[in-house]
């Protein structure tokens, strides 16, 4: 056996051996209006809406250890989609990748330099076991080399909406750690970092775009090299009775973290009944710790929250369901939502929301008029989600706060023909010399 690797099946014994002679107990927390999570930074948010449910210091910077590696998932599997790799490419370790696989300062499984491995192999070890050597290879593999890898991953987080991220490589290791191998064009002593809220987006991307992974971070083992390798998220359902107590009903992912500047940090998420939440927790005091509290954050998701429709698909505002039409058949065109809005919600806070029009100003003459011809279904402005309650931490995309809801027209609005509208301006045109005129009269009296 490698000696990393026994180094890392004897912590492994060690923490069973510790966790045996504590009481199990099912890992559930008592339901509470509100919850004091026991983290440096962490956040509760709603995986299908993107509606936050709770928050810490979320835009908080921290060292991500591990959690990095989402980022590097999401790269692999955006290559395999757009067919530059697929999962049975086979890819060579270099120097580089095996100095790390190598050595046991770093967790790791331990790879063969003379070896080729699949591309599923190497994702499986990254994801499961976050091992840091194929983490490095497939990095190798999708830009030539880790530094150009960097520089993919920052402009992915650019585009994705990431404000609070810097990324120096791609394991989340510290990069003083790696010497001479430091990613070309970093700094040599820098770290990755991430927000809480960052991290959240991050999986938000991740299990949306590409559901599959979460098949993979939810097995509790995979095979690599001959061994049998166990899943660092206890919250899965692991055979073992020493992580009975650790076990959450729905968790499939997503990602563990640790280094000594990051502390025990965990990406999770869950579904129970077709509700999926994301967490994420940063800087927690240990293994156990960063499981217990995200437990607390799911738990006040699932029992507080319930989700409910709160403007349905169609919903017109009491007085403003119409809008008035110039140079058309029609004087006016009903306006209604296009979509329903549905989010979590809790107890009664449902009634304070309410909708803002804001139409295109584009489309409105110097009158605020629509102007003809209009196309049913045709977008002629936003509804502006409006919450007027407290704790509302919004949303957890870069316009967080402004969800918004397209307005659109409920028929359509032919132009009317032009003998009609020379009779109109004819009139408006005597009509406005009457209006002189009898302003003129009234001026002599």
């Amino acid at each position: 056996m490698k000696p990393n690797m026994k180094k890392r099946l004897s912590i492994l014994l060690a923490a069973l051996v510790l966790l045996t002679t504590m009481t199990i107990h099912p890992f559930k927390v008592k339901a509470a209006d509100s919850i004091d999570i026991e983290a440096e930074s962490a956040i509760l948010v709603d995986a299908e809406t993107g509606k936050i449910i709770y928050a810490n210091n979320p835009d908080m910077e921290l060292p991500p250890a591990s959690m990095t590696k989402m980022m590097t998932e999401y790269l692999v599997q955006e290559a395999i989609k757009e067919g530059q790799i697929s999962w049975d490419t086979t890819t060579h370790i270099s120097d580089y990748a095996y100095s790390i696989s190598a050595n046991s300062t770093f967790s790791g499984i331990g790879l063969t330099q003379d070896k080729e491995y699949t591309v599923e192999e190497l994702y499986n070890a990254m994801a499961v076991f976050s091992d840091n050597g194929t983490t490095i290879a497939l990095a190798e593999l999708v830009a030539g080399s880790e530094g150009e890898f960097v520089k993919m991953m920052n402009a992915k987080a650019e585009k994705m909406g990431l404000s609070d991220s810097k990324f120096v490589n791609s394991t989340g290791l510290a990069n003083a750690s790696l010497g001479e191998n430091a990613p070309e064009g970093t700094d040599p002593n820098g770290n990755n970092l991430l927000s809480a809220k960052s991290a959240a987006l991050l999986a938000y991307h991740l299990v949306n775009d590409f559901p599959q992974a979460l098949e993979i971070s939810s097995q509790t083992t995979t095979e690599f090299e001959g061994y049998t390798i166990e899943n660092l998220n206890w919250m899965l359902p692991h055979d073992s009775v020493n992580f009975e107590q650790f076990y959450y009903e729905g968790v499939d992912g997503l990602k563990t973290g640790f280094t000594d500047s990051a502390g025990y940090c965990f990406t999770g998420t869950a579904e129970q009944n077709g509700k999926r939440y994301i967490s994420v927790v940063m800087k927690t005091d240990s293994d156990a710790a960063r499981f217990e509290e995200t437990a607390k954050l799911l738990d006040y998701g699932y029992e507080q929250f319930e989700t409910q429709e709160i403007f349905p698909a169609g919903y017109q505002l009491e007085g403003e369901s119409t809008l008035p039409v110039s140079k058309g058949k029609e004087d006016n065109v009903k306006v209604a939502t296009k979509e329903g809005l549905s989010i979590p919600v809790k107890g009664e806070q449902a009634k304070n929301y309410s909708l803002e029009y804001q139409l295109d100003e584009d489309k409105l003459n110097e009158d605020g008029e629509l102007a003809a011809p209009i196309e049913e279904g045709e977008k002629i402005g936003i509804a502006k989600v409006v919450f007027n309650g407290e704790n509302d931490y919004g949303y957890i995309f870069p316009t967080s706060g402004k969800q918004t809801i397209d307005l659109v027209a409920q028929s359509g609005v032919e132009k009317d023909n032009w003998f009609m509208l020379t009779l109109g301006a004819i009139g408006s045109f005597f009509g406005n010399i009457f209006s002189t005129v009898a302003d003129t009269v009234k001026g002599w009296f």
